[in-house]
């Protein structure tokens, strides 16, 4: 199993002025330590517009100081969204990044959001087809001496198209995944799995089937075939088993709270995240199994009655995801949480299902910068060197 950490650079927004130089400071230090402590990657998003939730827009940024901070960290882009950018500009900022890393560089891809995508111009029905344009090209550029293209949206006359990537033939590339149609386009290419969803590990072990099942007839894009594949999920360890796990599971409802841009624009968000969070547990069914196959009027009246408020959220779905305790989460390995023990023994899961990497995100706008230090020195100290003999083998 390797490690890894996953940065939205988080800060509350509403009702607080940002201090953007303190994040980006706190985020350094919180890699720099991770590579200390023995951790294998660091992932950073790229997002736009998303107040109250991520302030990485232009990761490459921090690559390049992290290029220097750094020794033996691998650094991911966690993704790079491929239609917003001219494939050559995506191609020269991986490849700089490689070389000033000495070949330590993950590329991984992705196409974001409507709500991303409307504000700079991009119609969302074209992502689709600009990414598979982009990801054609991108490995092409990187392996030719001289690259020229003519495409649907991007044409490109002959051109040295400099530098290249130290690592050859070219960095391990990946697709940010949250459905099962993203497994499959993944393996069509033969590029690894950025899984961009939270789910208990029963129903993530469904996803890594379809996923190995189908790379075995990969048309790869690039000059390999990547079957890896990284999980993110939310993480907290400390001594304190309780506490840490009740953080953690705070810190994950936040992040998928009702007032993020991300959530109030799509449809049924608490059903997807009830599924692929295991369901409502048992002690739990009769109350909301009744509720969920009600009306929003008819659960509405008995949710106030039970004391639970509805009125900001798309129903029953919304208020079962909020009744999952952080124990319910960590058993299921919504979350990897608690003292080391209890993370060591949540991990195991994910390795047994054929997870390469847990990609943790532990910076979240509810866990400050001091603890979650704190968090990635004990990972260091207790939970990776308990995997250590099976990352030699």
């Amino acid at each position: 199993m390797k490690f890894g950490l996953l940065f939205e650079m988080q800060r509350p927004y509403e009702g607080t002025d940002i201090d953007w130089n303190a994040l980006y400071r706190e985020t350094l230090d919180q890699c720099e330590l991770a590579d200390q402590v023995g951790f294998d990657n660091l992932w950073f998003v790229e997002h736009h517009f998303l107040f109250g939730f991520s302030g990485s827009p232009c990761p490459e940024v921090m690559f390049g100081a992290l290029s220097q901070r750094t020794k033996n960290i691998r650094i991911g882009f966690g993704v790079s969204v491929l239609p917003n950018h001219h494939p050559i500009r995506v191609a020269e900022r991986v490849a700089m990044v490689d070389q000033l890393t000495n070949g330590r560089v993950e590329f991984g891809t992705g196409r974001s959001n409507a709500y991303e995508q409307v504000g700079q111009g991009i119609d969302p029905r074209e992502t689709r087809e600009r990414w598979e344009e982009a990801i054609e090209m991108i490995p092409q550029i990187w392996q030719s001496e001289e690259f020229s293209w003519e495409g649907k949206f991007w044409n490109v006359p002959a051109r040295r198209v400099l530098p290249k990537p130290f690592q050859k033939p070219h960095p391990r590339m990946y697709l940010a995944c949250t459905q099962t149609e993203s497994f499959r386009l993944a393996a069509q290419k033969g590029i690894g799995v950025l899984s961009s969803a939270s789910y208990a590990v029963d129903i993530l072990k469904e996803h890594v089937k379809v996923y190995r099942d189908a790379i075995k007839d990969a048309d790869p894009v690039g000059a390999e075939i990547n079957d890896y594949w990284a999980n993110n999920v939310h993480s907290f360890c400390s001594k304190d088993d309780q506490a840490a796990k009740e953080l953690c599971a705070e810190s994950m409802k936040t992040f998928f709270g009702p007032d993020k841009p991300y959530i109030q624009g799509r449809i049924n968000a608490y059903e997807e995240l009830l599924e692929s969070w295991g369901g409502v547990p048992d002690n739990l069914k009769a109350d909301f199994g009744r509720w969920l196959r009600q009306s929003d009027d008819e659960h509405k009246t008995q949710a106030a009655e039970a004391g639970i408020s509805l009125d900001s959220g798309p129903g029953a779905a919304r208020a079962a995801v909020a009744e999952l305790d952080a124990n319910i989460l960590s058993d299921r390995g919504v979350i990897i949480a608690g003292n080391p023990e209890s993370c060591i023994n949540t991990i195991k899961t994910y390795e047994d299902v054929g997870v390469d990497q847990v990609m943790l995100i532990m910076q979240t706008e509810t866990i400050p910068h001091d603890q979650v230090m704190e968090s990635i020195e004990l990972y260091g100290k207790e939970v990776i060197p308990a995997f250590a003999d099976a990352k030699v083998a």
